[in-house]
């Protein structure tokens, strides 16, 4: 594939370029497709080539082949392959669901914008897919933020703002819903019938900033708060402002924005409205790496800065630390969350462990390379810093499980995964992960119904070794910390 890697660098068309000038290729490549691109060169890549190709091709390849996956991804695509490849195998396998029960949903423009502002980072429209709720839960409302990864300087925004991550124009228009967005009550029994709407994620900021670059030649729009504006104002008229439930979720970068605006979405319901907000994959730890240094919030702070999110998070919490900028971190912001919250995480986030725990830089030499990749290869000093990691959330968590008196709820695994509520498997089926005999999908509907106290914490990895499924594992208990 001629496909960017998470920092946004063509390195394998970079690589393809060299080969295909070093070796004099460009002369065999196919003429029908070197005269109908922009750069020849690229017809070394059969998604260019393949239309032009006469005899019947049957295409027989792994949609995440391990060449591609390890020698070309580096970030949040290598994050997702990663969990869906080995953690399916190794953590958290679990069964298929049928293509033929795939939901797909069409895009809806947000075309009011302009007035506000609200433009993704290239200037297109924003955008969210809604699927109408019916029967009981006609009334009930639950929003989904995309996720995605972030921007944070200049030079990666404007390569975002080429692609599906910062434009709608680039965006599949169809959109399967499944997991908490599935409508089908044998996949997602308490969610089904209620009104979901997926936000797509254009911003590169969570859903948080308000500022815009130009310097006369380059536009990026970093608007990610009037987004949400726009997007919940165009919802209102079509129903939310009835609703009589509702559901703020998001999955990683879209878990953190569930958190940032949790106390704002309450905000535009009714006082009657029972609202609570969820975070898959959104409780990015304010940790040092394994060399010490601060890199997550140095990354952030960046991200904060370039996309004014600043004047855009939790006033109680930017007014009680000594630097505001570390509020758009969970652990800081959470007790300042008015609404109930339910914190879907695993304790060995794979997107934490590769890139606040142990980002490249604080490994050049490759040592947790096979960590990485298969955690039954991390070796005994490996595991205990996984273990002091998953400590110190735990510890983060602490306040929250004990002194909470909001109904908080928690679902903290050991699967070596990054978002658990969007794919089916994770979420609500045979072999999901399970804490106490309960799947997420009946954790997450206990918590938000009020059947059952929801506050589950798994055993440290490998969990007695039956950590593929979980069922049985015992709960990890807090004063063990």
């Amino acid at each position: 594939m001629d496909s960017p890697d998470i920092t946004m660098n063509h390195t394998q068309r970079t690589f393809f370029q060299h080969l295909v000038t070093l070796q004099g290729i460009e002369q065999n490549l196919d003429e029908n497709c070197t005269t109908s691109i922009t750069d020849p060169k690229q017809c070394i890549f059969p998604q260019y080539l393949l239309k032009y190709i006469t005899p019947p091709v049957f295409i027989l390849n792994s949609a995440y082949d391990v060449y591609q996956l390890i020698e070309k991804l580096t970030g949040m695509e290598l994050v997702v392959m990663i969990v869906l490849l080995v953690s399916a195998m190794l953590t958290c396998a679990g069964t298929s669901v049928s293509s033929d029960d795939r939901l797909l949903v069409n895009m809806t423009v947000v075309h009011s914008t302009t007035v506000l502002g609200a433009y993704c980072l290239d200037g297109s429209l924003p955008a969210y897919h809604i699927h109408r709720g019916f029967g009981a839960g006609a009334r009930n409302w639950l929003l989904q933020f995309e996720g995605g990864g972030w921007c944070n300087d200049i030079e990666t925004c404007a390569e975002r703002a080429k692609t599906r991550r910062g434009s709608t124009r680039l965006m599949n228009k169809l959109e399967t819903f499944s997991g908490i967005l599935s409508d089908n009550p044998d996949h997602n029994p308490d969610f089904y019938n209620w009104s979901r709407v997926k936000l797509r994620y254009c911003d590169g900021g969570s859903f948080a900033g308000d500022n815009k670059f130009d310097n006369g030649t380059l536009v990026l729009f970093f608007r990610g708060q009037r987004i949400w504006k726009a997007i919940i104002e165009d919802l209102l008229p079509k129903g939310m402002r009835f609703a009589n439930k509702a559901l703020l979720s998001g999955c990683s970068a879209g878990g953190l924005a569930s958190y940032l605006h949790c106390n704002n979405f309450t905000s535009y319901l009714p006082n009657t409205t029972t609202v609570k907000c969820l975070g898959d994959a959104g409780f990015f730890m304010d940790s040092p790496d394994i060399t010490m240094n601060h890199t997550q919030r140095t990354f952030f702070q960046h991200l904060v800065t370039l996309q004014g999110i600043e004047q855009n998070l939790d006033e109680n919490c930017t007014t009680s630390i000594t630097d505001p900028k570390q509020c758009i971190f969970p652990q800081y912001l959470l007790k300042y969350i008015t609404p109930p919250v339910f914190i879907l995480n695993s304790a060995y986030d794979v997107y934490q462990f590769h890139h606040i725990l142990v980002p490249p830089s604080a490994d050049p030499r490759g040592h947790w390379n096979h960590c990485k990749l298969n955690p039954k290869e991390c070796l005994p000093n490996q595991i205990s810093v996984l273990q002091a990691f998953r400590v110190e959330m735990l510890t983060a968590l602490r306040s929250f499980v004990f002194y909470s008196r909001r109904g908080g709820g928690t679902f903290i695994n050991s699967c070596f995964a990054h978002c658990q509520s969007e794919s089916q498997d994770t979420w609500f089926a045979p072999d999901s992960p399970q804490l106490h005999n309960q799947t997420i999908a009946e954790s997450v509907g206990d918590w938000y119904f009020g059947r059952n106290v929801s506050i589950k914490v798994d055993c440290p990895y490998p969990c007695d070794t039956t950590c593929h499924n979980l069922i049985g594992a015992n709960e990890y208990q807090y004063d063990h910390v």
